[in-house]
Parts: C-alpha cells; structure tokens; sequence
C-alpha cells in the first residue's frame, strides 16, 4: 500500500507512526489496509508526520480505500476503536443524553415508563449544580475530565423529567443549560458531531421552555462547529437568528454582545472588515451592563476577552500590525496566575505565531509555538491543538528551517481523539 511504503520511507514503524500521532497502532494498520480512513483531525497531523500535502495524502488514501474489500465487494465496517476505554465513556454519555433529549418532550406519563427508580427534583437545585459544573469546566485544566461528571448530572436530570410534575420549564431550562456543556465537553475534545447533537437539544429544549437567550447561544456554540471548518456563510446566517433571538430576551444580559462578537469573527472569515468593525463595537457596548449580565455558566461574556477577539479578527484580516498590538496586549491579560486559561492564552501565543509566520519571522514561530504547545500539553485542550495545526500551514518556506520543522513535529504529536 502506498501509506504503508510512504512510512516506511521515512523510516517509522507503525507503532512510532502512532506515537506521533497520540493513535494505537492498529489504527494505523487499519489505515494501511483500507478498513478506516483517517478522520479530519487526524489528517492534517498524518499529513505533518508523513511529509505531505493533503493532497497528496488523499492520493496514498485512495488505493488503501479499496485494498480490503471481501468478494462481495463490500469494506469492513469495524468501528476504528472498538473496546476503547474512551469511546465506551462516550457512547455511554451520548446514550444519557439521547434520553435525556426524549424526556424532556414527552409527557410525563410515558416519561415515566422510559426511567425506572424515578426520584423527584428540584429546578432550583439543577440550577445551581449546573453553575457549579461550569465553573469546574471552566478552571480545569483537561476539559475531558469534567465528562463523568456531566454525565452524572443527566443521569439525575433523567430521572427528574421523568418525575417532576411541577415547574417543568425551569427544569426544561436546567436541561438546555446542561446540553450546553455537554456540547461544549465534546467540542473541546474534536468530537464535532457529538458536540452538533448536544446544541441541537440545547436549542430545541430552550425553545420549548421560551427561554430565548439560552437558545440564542445554544446557537452561537453551534455556529462555531461550523467556523471551525471555515463555513463563514453559514455561520453568518446562523448568527444572525441568533440575534434575532437575544432580540427577544433579557436586555441586561449580554447574550446580545456575545452574538456581535462572534459575528466579528465571521465577517472577518468573509474579509468584511467594515462588518467586523461593527459587529466589534457593538459588542463592546457590554461595558455599559451591570456586573449581572453574565450568570457563569451558559452565558459567560464580560468583555474581559474583546482585546484578544480583536486582534484576531484583525490577524483574519490580515492587519498584522493591528493585530500583534491588541494580542500582546492580551497576553499581559492572560498570565497565569491563579484561575487563568491555558486555552485563552494558547489561543493568543498561536495567534502570535501565525504572525511571525506571515512575517518570516522564524524566532517568533518557535518561541511563542513552543510555548502554546506546552499549554496544550498541560491542558490537553482540543482547541489549542486545532490552532496550532492550523498554524502549520503558514510555514511555508520556513518549514525547511530545522527548528520550525521540529516544532511541526511536535504539534503532529498532540494527542488527536
């Protein structure tokens, strides 16, 4: 196979091969032999690691594709990662979260039918657990940690649609506030369609409870999945219902301001500066809220994050100047002291990067690449991993510089699901 001779031009055995790429090795045997293919995440890293282009990794796919096929003419369909300790842990928390999304639409009387051992609870109590999870989310260095415990927390909530007869909206609120989580657990680990499945409850629960600015940011948290595949378009339509939405909410909160901000980003993706900058300025209007605007959880936007945001719109825009001013300036803000964000700060030194990339500047890819790279290690942050391979391809001609190319080997070795 033409992946399996690529390898082992370079000389790696395909338990070396998975080392790189943080993968078990009979997954790349899988790979070699044409019973999986390599999902999105993973391609850019295998591309990395085998010293190719996408394209030209697609090309050694192709044979692999139909090499294993029985005389049928049929492909196994073996799961990739069948008895995998992780996937189990998965599969069990989408199935709480299936039935959870079932409950929370069905009567009571066939609610009940559905769970056994039904215990009656509080929306009050849901609330302020949920506020609690988020917090744990939030300061946790390994966002996947936090999954039992989200799981946990449905299991209970099953139980109360099942029972509660009384004040089902505020516990239909607590549900939509916990599916977001959810989504947002998976989407830190790249796992996009689970995170898809997660908002889709969110925001069809909050439309159930009226609840109109926990739905308009269950949508925002989905239009981001599409951001991250550069689907700016569509982001673009899907935020604009979103505001809408938060139209129709609680004017103290900042639902509104977060949606502006996040429409910044998009408008940037499509090159409209002028967009941008007014999208950004309306989101910087969040200053003029009282300190109550946020509650935490669900909806978190305060304004402390816009300098960051700013500079890379204007990084999108290709300001470079503009935007190396706002991200050092939101470095000094994201330093870790107690209660920072590896993820922000991740974010802000890749950001940084990409610009010495774009500049050539071959001391500034490696200083600040390395540093975020040890965030993501720290973290074991989906999110930073995704940016820095991105940020692999502004190397270009740098690549062929020693240390730029180890630092590519490095971000080919972050842990991929």
């Amino acid at each position: 196979m033409r992946l399996a001779k690529r390898r082992r031009t370079l000389g790696y055995s395909q338990e070396k091969l998975a080392q790189l790429l943080g993968v078990d090795r009979t997954t790349v045997g899988r790979w070699e032999s044409g019973r999986i293919d390599p999902q999105p995440p993973q391609r850019r890293g295998l591309a990395i690691a085998l010293e190719v282009s996408l394209e030209e990794l697609d090309a050694l796919l192709a044979p692999a594709r139909t090499a294993d096929r029985d005389s049928g003419g049929h492909q196994s369909s073996e799961p990739s990662n069948a008895g995998d300790p992780d996937e189990m842990i998965r599969r069990e928390f989408l199935r709480i979260l299936t039935i959870s999304g079932a409950l929370s639409v069905l009567p009571v009387e066939e609610a009940e039918a559905l769970v056994e051992g039904v215990h009656r609870g509080n929306p009050a109590d849901f609330a302020r657990m949920n506020s609690h999870l988020w917090q744990v989310y939030q300061l946790a260095r390994s966002k996947g940690s936090v999954y039992p415990v989200v799981r946990d927390q449905l299991t209970t909530l099953n139980q109360a649609l099942a029972g509660n007869r009384g004040s089902r909206g505020a516990l239909l609120s607590a549900a939509a506030d916990l599916f977001q989580l959810a989504g947002e657990v998976a989407f830190d680990g790249s796992r996009y369609s689970d995170a898809v499945a997660s908002y889709v409850l969110a925001a069809s629960v909050s439309k159930d409870a009226a609840t109109y600015d926990l739905w308009a940011c269950a949508l925002v948290r989905h239009a981001y999945v599409d951001m991250s595949e550069q689907r700016y378009r569509q982001v673009v339509q899907m935020l604009g219902a979103a505001a809408r939405l938060a139209g129709r909410g609680d004017s103290s909160l900042s639902t509104r301001h977060w949606v502006a901000s996040v429409q910044a980003e998009a408008y940037a993706g499509l090159g409209d500066l002028d967009g941008c900058e007014r999208a950004m300025d309306r989101a910087e209007s969040v200053r003029d809220l009282a300190a109550d605007s946020v509650n935490g959880g669900w909806l978190r936007f305060d304004g402390t994050r816009l300098i960051e945001q700013r500079g890379s719109r204007y990084l999108q825009l290709g300001r470079l100047d503009l935007a190396e001013d706002a991200l050092r300036r939101a470095l000094k803000q994201t330093a870790l002291a107690s209660g920072q964000s590896y993820r922000r700060r991740g974010a802000v030194l890749t950001d940084l990067a990409v610009i010495g990339a774009k500049r050539r500047d071959t001391e500034q890819v490696v200083a600040y690449g390395n540093e975020a790279i040890g965030l993501a290690r720290a973290s074991g942050s989906g999110y930073v991993a995704r940016r820095l391979r991105a940020l692999c391809d502004e190397f270009g001609p740098l690549s062929r510089d020693r240390r730029v190319a180890e630092l590519g080997s490095e971000i080919a070795t972050l842990g991929t699901p």
